[in-house]
């Protein structure tokens, strides 16, 4: 069992707290009530930033020290968004959240996973039609291993996760999200993942 904190209450977050929790772990959903972050961060040994990627490295960076020598998994992504609210573009071009996020706190290690997809997916891929990927984007192989069998945990077989290497392959999997707002508008709010087939 690990100890996991859930930074972001809402459709993402909370659907990764309840399959978490279901696979065995203990997991603490902050809000944003006043240091509930902090609180929940400080006695986690993985924290998963679920918070929306516009406003994540300022609330990440408030949390250097509850962050120290500890996991963050990082599914977020950050976009500029577009008239209809979807994404239009992205907050770093040339860089990644997550890349930010690893220079802004140099002593978490910061891995990003699980932002190619519709949030359904991301705890049950096995109900899309056709495999989906998993990427592991990061710059501490053990962390990405802890991270991978996370994964494993909320129904990602083995060989549906693809290590990509150090954190700067992050940006590529973070420019993915502006495949979404055409899917939307094409087939709706229908799961989907980028899947890389061989």
């Amino acid at each position: 069992m690990t100890t996991i904190a859930v930074l972001g209450n809402g459709r993402v977050g909370g659907n990764l707290a309840t399959a978490l929790t279901q696979a065995g772990h203990e997991v603490t959903v902050a809000d944003r009530t006043p240091g509930a972050a902090a609180d929940a961060a400080r006695t986690a040994q993985i924290i998963i930033n679920a918070t929306p990627g516009t406003g994540s490295l300022d609330r990440l960076v408030a949390l250097r020290e509850e962050l120290r020598d500890k996991i963050l998994v990082d599914v977020s992504n950050a976009t500029v968004d577009g008239p209809d609210g979807l994404p239009a573009d992205l907050i770093y071009p040339g860089s990644s959240l997550a890349e930010q996020l690893q220079e802004a706190l140099p002593e978490t290690h910061v891995v990003k996973t699980l932002n190619t997809m519709l949030f359904p997916v991301m705890t049950a891929p096995a109900t899309l039609t056709q495999t989906p990927t998993a990427f592991l984007s990061g710059d501490d192989p053990q962390a990405k291993q802890t991270v991978g069998e996370l994964l494993t945990d909320l129904g990602w077989h083995k060989e549906w996760i693809t290590d990509l290497g150090g954190i700067q392959t992050a940006r590529a999997t973070e420019a993915a999200i502006l495949f979404v707002p055409h899917m939307i508008r094409s087939s709706g709010f229908t799961p989907f993942a980028i899947s890389i087939t061989r």
